[in-house]
């Protein structure tokens, strides 16, 4: 594929429809009653330029959404593979405003939905308008981790008059009031934390999350996707039946860490990406679209 080909990878350009990216890819996902793969990848390390080859990678692997993860200096809710992964970044120089000028690159070339990962600190810093503007022509959502809806008025507006979906996080510990309420507040799809704690790989799924995610679905139509914890092939074949999506993060990381270039860094993403969107595609449980 030439470099100035645009890549097929995520839904088709949609600048004559209404519908955003993120929610058409989930549209094409429910049609083939196929769970998607979100992608988090901190941007910036070991480099910028590595991000954008990893990006690229991952999207032509089978990855759905990329979630691109700003590196702040007090990721509260990470794991030690992604705070690592932030200190990496944040020594080679990376700003808020450099990732978002790495999602325009990204977007000249490739149409997977982009998300961005972020806390909300540096967003203030720079400014709403001047986050949205710089947005713009980048990334098609965002997802401030540390932010409540109940203080989110003013961002949700804002975001929202410039098309660009605010995406949520429900926990284990959310109330059925509270679980409503910040599914009103999201738009593009509603992240559900696994289980309590931080980021990083876990061998097994909580035996409580099909429940969970069940009871969560009585309060939206918003595609559901599950993070935290998810790094392996039976981890996404058990979800096909229980979500609309997983959230690969600490595993896609870890790869990044130890390859030895940021070439080897890409393929290893890929590897990773084709074997869980293998066990998407064909996984003993698959959830009917009409499934609540």
């Amino acid at each position: 594929m030439s470099e100035a080909a645009p890549r097929k990878s995520g839904a088709a350009p949609l600048a004559a429809a209404k519908v955003g990216r993120i929610a058409a890819r989930f549209r094409e996902l429910s049609k083939k009653s196929e769970l998607g793969i979100v992608a988090y990848i901190t941007a910036g390390d070991p480099s910028l330029a590595a991000t954008e080859k990893i990006v690229f990678a991952a999207a032509d692997a089978g990855a759905d959404v990329i979630e691109l993860g700003v590196p702040f200096s007090d990721p509260i809710a990470d794991g030690p593979t992604i705070q690592r992964a932030s200190e990496r970044a944040l020594r080679a120089g990376t700003t808020l405003e450099d990732v978002l000028n790495l999602s325009r690159r990204l977007r000249a070339k490739c149409e997977v939905p982009i998300v961005l990962f972020s806390y909300i600190n540096p967003i203030l810093q720079m400014g709403l308008e001047k986050f949205v503007a710089a947005a713009a022509g980048g990334i098609d959502g965002a997802l401030a981790t540390d932010l409540p809806f109940e203080e989110a008025s003013e961002y949700r507006a804002i975001l929202h008059a410039h098309n660009l979906d605010t995406v949520f996080l429900v926990a284990p510990t959310s109330t059925d009031a509270r679980i409503e309420q910040i599914a009103k507040a999201s738009t593009g799809f509603l992240y559900v934390i696994s289980r309590a704690g931080v980021t990083g790989p876990r061998e097994t799924l909580p035996p409580d999350l099909p429940g969970m995610v069940r009871r969560i679905r009585g309060f939206t139509k918003l595609p559901i996707a599950v993070g935290f914890g998810i790094a392996l092939p039976t981890h996404v074949s058990v979800l096909g039946g229980i979500a609309d999506a997983a959230v690969v993060g600490s595993a896609l990381v870890a790869e990044v860490e130890q390859a030895s270039s940021p070439e080897a860094a890409a393929e290893a993403v890929a590897e990773r990406i084709r074997v869980l969107k293998k066990a998407a595609r064909e996984g003993v449980s698959r959830r009917s679209p009409d499934a609540v």
